[in-house]
């Protein structure tokens, strides 16, 4: 269950003129870092005022900018600790500011309230409990690489599904409240599924065979 995850090879062939430009000209992975999270703060605007192809756009490179500090990093043989620091850093504030941007969508455009069971929920409410369900599957691969296995991808809502799904929702902001539950449960699928494999990851018993001396 990879998700749109699967296209990243693809996506970052298609960088890869880039990445030989950067490598060139001896460019910093982090700039590249800095450049996603700057097009998520313009998105952010962009989805708060409604424009579904400018925040496209921009969402686009947020996630150029995502496969690029690494793709860079590895072509210019400069990985460090430190950049998966800045890189996860990069994500969590890319996706906060993504979901700042839907927030304001969801006050200036007044899209009508979900019926959840006797209540009617505001899509802001349903938005802000997207952001915190969203936040999950990242706590898991975090978890699971500290616990030292494989920094976890994949799942029916990373962060090529939620980028998508906020274009939509600026789209079709009446069903802004509709797009947020979709996050949520799919966030919380996600976070499930990265589980199961981080679990059978780190109990998988290691075999050790012995050389002849």
């Amino acid at each position: 269950m990879t998700g749109l995850y699967a296209l990243k090879p693809w996506y970052t062939a298609r960088l890869s003129s880039v990445v030989a430009a950067a490598a060139r000209r001896r460019v910093g992975p982090d700039v590249f870092t800095a450049l996603g999270v700057a097009c998520a703060a313009a998105a952010a605007g962009a989805i708060a005022a409604g424009w579904w192809l400018a925040a496209g756009l921009l969402l686009a490179g947020r996630l150029a900018g995502a496969n690029l500090d690494g793709a860079v990093a590895r072509a210019r043989g400069v990985s460090r600790p430190w950049g998966f620091v800045l890189n996860e850093l990069g994500d969590r504030t890319s996706d906060l500011l993504m979901f700042a941007g839907l927030a304001g969508l969801a006050i200036g455009h007044t899209p009508p309230a979900l019926p959840v069971g006797p209540w009617r929920v505001a899509p802001l409410v349903l938005v802000l409990a997207a952001a915190a369900a969203a936040s999950l599957p990242t706590f898991v691969s975090l978890a699971a690489a500290a616990a030292g296995g494989p920094r976890l991808n994949g799942g029916p809502c990373g962060k090529t599904e939620r980028c998508a799904l906020a274009v939509l929702a600026t789209a079709l902001p009446g069903w802004l409240g509709v797009v947020a539950v979709l996050v949520a449960l799919a966030s919380l699928v996600t976070s499930v599924h990265r589980l199961r494999v981080a679990r059978s990851e780190l109990t998988t018993p290691v075999l050790c065979v012995e050389t002849a001396r």
